[in-house]
């Protein structure tokens, strides 16, 4: 073929291309789901929290107690105290879901670490503008909702002492329309003021059975392959507290991608 003809045919077939063709068939490429992206950047601790009360794990007395507050819409102030990661946290905050639902659950519910803000100016400029916001005991569809909203304060025993005899005269003035969640390690930093004014529940630290099968239970769902030892390990290094055995989890199946998880992984992450 003359050069000439050549060009003219090419010119032809670019004329039936659309803008930006190359006029190779291209292989397509399967779309990446949103949802799974969204999903695998979620922290398993976020991911595995108990959604409702009957979901929280070896915690009975506590469970029954809310589940009747939580029957007639109404809920004391509560004060949670016990080891870390036995689902103090978890409990008030599936509670909140169960009174308030999805929609209403972020204007009805302050949620505050107390070990990051732990001065009285907090509890003046946060928890008291929070208290004052009235409640209405209907929703925006016209159902009747709890007329109160909840102040939940993690980590409270490391509140200040001048933050925590302002958190009490703030508990004082707005019990009609705010009810307080305070959660703590150590219930004897807390001032007698406050527990007085609180129905006090003690978590118990979560036996070997409970964190075992827990733990297998995420393995299973995340399609971690993961040695028997090496979740003991896992639990022995966790020292019983949940929320950190399973943050570990989830470092060391990340390194490992989809090789087995072995008790040595787990130590030296560990450290």
């Amino acid at each position: 073929m003359r050069p000439s003809l050549y060009f003219s045919a090419v010119n032809t077939m670019h004329a039936f291309l659309k803008p930006g063709s190359s006029g190779f068939i291209k292989k397509k490429e399967k779309p990446v789901s949103t949802e799974t992206t969204k999903d695998s950047h979620i922290p398993w601790v976020e991911k595995y929290r108990p959604r409702q009360i009957d979901d929280v794990a070896y915690q009975d007395e506590v469970v029954n107690v809310l589940k009747k507050s939580l029957q007639g819409s109404d809920l004391p102030n509560l004060l949670f105290y016990g080891p870390p990661g036995t689902g103090k946290t978890s409990t008030i905050l599936a509670a909140a879901r169960e009174l308030f639902g999805h929609d209403m659950y972020r204007s009805r519910v302050l949620e505050l670490n107390s070990s990051d803000e732990r001065g009285i100016e907090v509890i003046r400029n946060k928890v008291k503008k929070f208290a004052q916001i009235s409640a209405s005991a209907v929703r925006p569809d016209g159902k009747p909702c709890p007329p109160f909203k909840i102040i939940i304060l993690d980590e409270a025993d490391s509140m200040t002492l001048a933050a925590q005899t302002a958190l009490r005269r703030t508990m004082e003035k707005e019990s009609k329309t705010t009810r307080f969640c305070l959660i703590c390690n150590y219930v004897s930093r807390i001032i007698d003021p406050i527990t007085s004014r609180c129905a006090k529940f003690r978590f118990k630290p979560l036996t070997l059975e409970i964190l075992l099968k827990r733990l297998q239970d995420i393995c299973s769902k995340e399609q971690v392959v993961c040695k028997e030892d090496a979740l003991q390990a896992l639990i022995q290094v966790s020292e019983g507290d949940l929320r950190r055995a399973i943050t570990l989890l989830q470092s060391v199946s990340r390194l490992k991608g989809e090789e087995q998880i072995t008790k040595q992984d787990i130590l030296e992450v560990a450290g």
